[in-house]
């Protein structure tokens, strides 16, 4: 398989790596920037600290052996040299030196000056340290090649003056500096090594799942819709997931909805077409002189005429609602009365049909579009009439409760399966695909309602069982406008 160097799983790679990279060539960078600034101030602390342990120690009126060996382990430990005069200049104090060839005590010294070196001419540096105390100064040592303190201080005590003088390196020496940059060197090598391990492992975790996504979305998009898109580790990559399935299995209803339109509105429309076409030759050919069979024939002609002109009339209005041309005119007015008069429009399907309609209808006034919610009424009735059974029972309720109005239809016809209930919406959807259609049914009258109530904000839905019937209902709100 080509490696891809613009895909997601070399790019994360290199970005992954990169950053490592970056991390460390910054603390290099300052590593080598900051190493000597920090060891001066850390060296300047460390004298301060130093000089006021010596001093606490002068000022004690009974210092004991354990007290000198513990400044003595301070200025070791702590790679300073230093020494202690009386007043008369001679040595009280003078630890083992802990800094070798970098102690300038006994060496030659510029101050103020004057040259000279402390150890053979300490009246100098403690003339020096009276007049300026304490005397602090930055010496340059040749022999090291780096920068060194040079601090005297005065400790007054009841008993005498003393002059404590110490000394220590500002820098650190090239092979300190050397073996830290050695063991960075090292480091950022484990470092980056670890990250291209940990940057590749990452990476392809990354990549993976989204790659078998890219796969599966090519089967999707030249209509494969038996694919899965598989979850990992990763919220975000799971959410992806799901929503992609979810996406999958509304494409392929969608698509099956879509065949299922295409044959029925072929068929819906091709169907009257040939009947007009067949009755017309008819006419023509046989019953033209015969004037019973030629008003015959012409109903049978006229009857799929309006079929055909309430099917394009229905899809108009639906397209209209879908796409929200048709403005709602909302107005007060009495649902009871209105559905009465709904009623009576299907009062002749419902002799036909011999159907017991039992109307159970609260008084109640709602604001909203009449002539909108008439037809979701007569959609509604015609529904359950086409579905029930002759000699059958049809309730209607309209329920006024302290919110809004509930208008339910039940049925007791076969029932919806559960899977079937949210498609029973969708244009040309037939739950029996055995149903013959008939001049007042043109397959839109579930999906009409449904537009003009989204359009009002209305509740509505269907609760339905096989074998036990069907409820369709909705809910307007009782916020009307007060007459003026």
């Amino acid at each position: 398989m080509k490696f891809n160097f613009k895909g997601i799983r070399f790019s994360t790679w290199l970005y992954f790596l990169g950053f490592s990279i970056s991390i460390m060539l910054l603390l290099g960078f300052l590593l080598v920037v900051l190493i000597k600034p920090y060891y001066r101030n850390d060296r300047i602390n460390t004298v301060n600290i130093i000089s006021n342990t010596m001093e606490s120690l002068l000022l004690k009126d009974d210092v004991e052996t354990k007290d000198i060996e513990s400044a003595a382990r301070t200025v070791i430990g702590n790679n300073v040299c230093a020494i202690i005069y009386n007043e008369n200049g001679n040595r009280i104090y003078y630890p083992p030196d802990s800094i070798g060839q970098l102690c300038m005590l006994d060496k030659e010294i510029s101050i103020n000056d004057e040259t000279f070196v402390i150890s053979e001419d300490p009246e100098k540096m403690i003339e020096m340290i009276r007049k300026e105390n304490p005397l602090s100064r930055t010496l340059y040592s040749e022999l090291t090649d780096t920068e060194m303190l040079m601090y005297g201080k005065q400790i007054k005590t009841n008993l005498a003056n003393y002059y404590m003088i110490l000394n220590t390196p500002l820098e650190p020496v090239e092979s300190y500096i050397d073996f830290i940059l050695n063991q960075y060197f090292y480091i950022a090598l484990i470092v980056i090594v670890i990250a291209l391990v940990v940057a590749f492992f990452l990476a392809k975790n990354i990549s993976s799942p989204i790659i078998k996504m890219k796969d599966e979305a090519n089967k999707l998009a030249h209509g494969d819709y038996n694919v899965k898109f598989e979850t990992n580790s990763f919220s975000e990559i799971n959410d992806l997931a799901s929503t992609l399935d979810d996406a999958t299995d509304k494409l392929s209803k969608t698509n099956d909805l879509r065949k299922d339109l295409i044959a029925n509105v072929s068929h819906d429309i091709k169907t009257p077409l040939t009947m007009i076409k067949a009755y017309a030759e008819m006419i023509r050919d046989i019953s033209g002189d015969d004037p019973k069979k030629r008003n015959e024939h012409l109903d049978v002609i006229i009857e799929e005429s309006e079929y055909l002109d309430k099917l394009v009339t229905d899809m108009s209005e639906l397209s209209k609602l879908q796409s929200g041309v048709i403005e709602i005119n909302r107005d007060n007015f009495d649902l009871k009365d209105c559905t009465n008069k709904v009623v009576l429009l299907l009062s002749n399907i419902i002799k036909q049909k011999n159907i017991n309609l039992v109307l159970d209808l609260d008084d109640c006034v709602v604001y909203a579009d009449q002539i909108k919610i008439s037809q979701v009424i007569y959609n509604y009735l015609s529904n359950a009439l086409k579905y029930s059974p002759d000699d059958s029972k049809i309730t209607v309720k309209i329920i006024n409760s302290e919110d809004n109005v509930r208008l339910e239809v039940i049925d007791n016809g076969n029932g919806i399966a559960k899977e079937a209930l949210p498609y029973i919406w969708d244009r040309y959807y037939k739950v029996d695909k055995n149903f013959n259609r008939t001049v007042n049914s043109t397959g839109l009258g579930l999906a009409i309602a449904k537009a003009i109530l989204e359009a009002h904000k209305a509740r509505y839905g269907v609760e339905s069982e096989p074998g036990k019937g069907s409820t369709f209902w909705f809910e307007l709100s009782k916020d009307y406008e007060e007459e003026h």
